[in-house]
């Protein structure tokens, strides 16, 4: 940390990368459950259903498939669209009340803007809503035959319209065994409910202006916890919402402040780990999807604009990452040579990493070959032969 700045003490690019891995339980594993992490990181975002399980292997000491497998079955997390309007894994409190807290951004979706929102001109969106209510509250049902069935009562809509309408409007949940590990091939079809129904209990998606500003000031609070410090456009752009200044204002007497490398006002949480820029970051394998490199408007804490540009695909893909000394450094990918499971004697699974113009030293490749087995381990412990390969960068 250097000299005070405007806002407060300054802190650099390396101090803010080390506090985030800090919090992220990546300079050194969490003894914590699955549960209590899934809490603490406000949900792991979860386009793709298993990636959560590298997520959590990479944060938690002796973490096993199963132990987040068995927390879907006996519903202490699921799956659902929150922050950004994408599909993380939540526990169950969140499931309940992240949605009322997002709400204006969830419903933007079909109200403005949109194909979805042109398609449904002129109608009811909240009686739509409300009778996919009833109907997915009877049984879980598909996003076909949800929009199938409403599709009876509005005829003249496109049933895909109707679905994403009830997705946009109600805290729906992905039933197991979506989001099982070992139970998301091609063949798994994605299965909704509400998620009051799911969890026998009522949720909190309709708040008052009072109960939603409450819970705005705790969603940011989280945050903090979780990413920063941070500027209000890093938690706006990691929730997906605008206007959250009202919300960092009634914080405000809770922060601390730091004049960041740009000179921006960064907030934080004043007994929050803040370890320093000199902190022994080891290489770390990072999920995909991770919001280690989705959660914040300025991603350089932990990837360089550059980098963060060969990351991001067109259809919105992110890849697994290898972080050295703190930072992106190259992506990675699992592949398996042989039938899917990898049961047959000679199946070997690769993890082929490509550098970003990174070139490993003797002691990254070694701390590289290491983990990556490790990794190849846990997620194919059925392959005969494990094996990391480096392209040339």
């Amino acid at each position: 940390m250097t000299a005070a700045g405007r806002h407060g003490p300054s802190l650099t690019l390396d101090d803010l990368n080390r506090a985030l891995l800090a919090r992220q339980h990546l300079l050194s594993p969490a003894s914590s459950t699955p549960v209590a992490e899934v809490d603490h990181l406000v949900g792991l975002q979860s386009q793709a259903p298993t990636s959560p399980y590298p997520g959590l292997w990479s944060r938690l000491d002796g973490f096993r498939t199963d132990d987040l497998s068995q927390r879907f079955l006996d519903r202490s997390v699921t799956r659902i669209a929150v922050m950004r309007g994408t599909v993380h894994l939540v526990t169950a409190d969140d499931a309940l009340e992240l949605p009322g807290a997002l709400r204006p951004l969830l419903e933007s979706g079909v109200r403005t803007g949109s194909a979805h929102a042109k398609a449904l001109a002129g109608t009811n969106l909240d009686a739509v809503a409300a009778a996919a209510r009833d109907l997915l509250t009877g049984s879980p049902l598909t996003s076909g035959d949800l929009g199938r069935l409403l599709g009876e009562r509005w005829p003249d809509v496109h049933p895909q319209h109707l679905a994403y309408t009830a997705r946009c409007f109600l805290p729906l949940v992905q039933v197991t065994p979506r989001g099982l590990w070992g139970a998301n091939g091609p063949g798994t079809t994605t299965t909704w409910t509400t998620a009051d129904a799911w969890f026998g209990r009522p949720s909190r998606a309709l708040l008052d202006p009072d109960e939603r500003a409450a819970a705005l000031v705790r969603l940011v609070r989280r945050y903090l916890a979780a990413f920063g410090p941070a500027t209000v456009m890093d938690a706006q752009r990691w929730s997906g919402l605008t206007g959250l200044r009202d919300a960092v204002g009634r914080l405000r007497p809770e922060l601390v402040t730091f004049t960041g490398p740009d000179g921006k006002e960064y907030l934080d949480l004043p007994d929050a780990p803040r370890p320093g820029a000199g902190a022994p970051a080891p290489l770390v394998l990072v999920a995909e999807f991770d919001n280690l490199v989705l959660g914040h408007a300025d991603r350089t804490r932990v990837v360089d604009d550059v980098r963060r540009k060969a990351i991001t695909t067109v259809n919105g893909q992110v890849p697994g990452t290898v972080l050295v000394d703190g930072y992106v450094a190259a992506t990675w990918k699992v592949r398996r040579v042989g039938t899917r499971p990898t049961t047959t004697p000679d199946a070997v699974a690769h993890l082929d990493v490509s550098p970003l113009g990174h070139t490993f030293t003797r002691a990254q490749r070694a701390a590289l070959d290491a983990r990556g087995t490790e990794l190849l381990r846990f997620v194919a412990p059925e392959a005969s032969e494990h094996v990391v390969t480096v392209t040339a960068s």
